[in-house]
């Protein structure tokens, strides 16, 4: 069985990780695909940084998921997307989602899903918001656009004119503090990832009164997923 792999390069006191490759854990219909997260505090930091931010920021994130193959109770999601923008209650840190002692979110499902791929969509978002006292406040059908090169380690997402993501690895040149980790976990259960620097990064939810932008911060995730249903 070949694992899911990401190599660490160290410059000064900086280790980035630079390479992922493919997963084989469960074969069979496991779902697997492509994932790319981005938060309001930023993951790829220092103690120093973060601990200046707790409490302050870091209650919205966006995570979303493409899926390159997998049967959910019967209904085949491959090739497509969902994105869910979620608002909590408190700082999502060490313990990811379950950190907010409430959490609200809109679902983002492919426009291209029939309606059985959207209620298989929602209950897979829904099962990965599970830890959490979690409501969903909205479900809206969207086009999205999400993509993630395993070669360049870049990412994007777009979905309708609700958000625009652009995200690639993070960097050596990227530390500050010389004591850059991947600080606080990504908030899925990933079979491997690399932190990353948010390029473009704007959110409107309106159904949560939230609107945030976050260009030119290290608040981001790129990996893959594999999920035994």
């Amino acid at each position: 069985m070949s694992n899911f792999l990401f190599g660490l390069r160290w410059t000064g006191a900086c280790a980035i990780a630079l390479a992922m490759g493919a997963a084989d854990g469960f074969g069979g219909e496991s779902l697997r695909g492509n994932y790319l997260e981005a938060r309001t505090c930023q993951v790829y930091t220092g103690p120093c940084f973060a601990n200046g931010e707790v409490g302050l920021t870091g209650k919205d994130a966006v995570m979303s998921w493409s899926f390159s193959q997998g049967i959910l109770d019967g209904v085949d999601l491959s090739g497509l997307h969902v994105a869910v923008v979620v608002n909590a209650s408190h700082t999502l840190g060490f313990q990811g989602l379950n950190d907010a002692r409430s959490l609200k979110s809109i679902v983002f499902v492919d426009g291209t899903a029939t309606d059985e791929q959207q209620r298989e969509l929602v209950n897979f978002v829904q099962s990965q918001l599970a830890g959490a006292d979690s409501r969903i406040v909205e479900v809206r059908r969207a086009p999205i656009a999400m993509k993630l090169d395993a070669a360049t380690l870049t990412g994007s997402l777009r979905v309708g004119e609700h958000i625009a993501l652009e995200a690639r690895r993070a960097r050596p040149n990227d530390c500050i503090c010389s004591n850059e980790s991947a600080y606080y976990p990504p908030l899925a259960e990933l079979s491997g990832f690399v932190p990353g620097v948010t390029t473009e990064g704007d959110v409107h939810a309106r159904a949560l009164g939230t609107r945030w932008s976050i260009p030119d911060s290290r608040t981001a995730y790129l990996g893959r997923f594999q999920l035994k249903p």
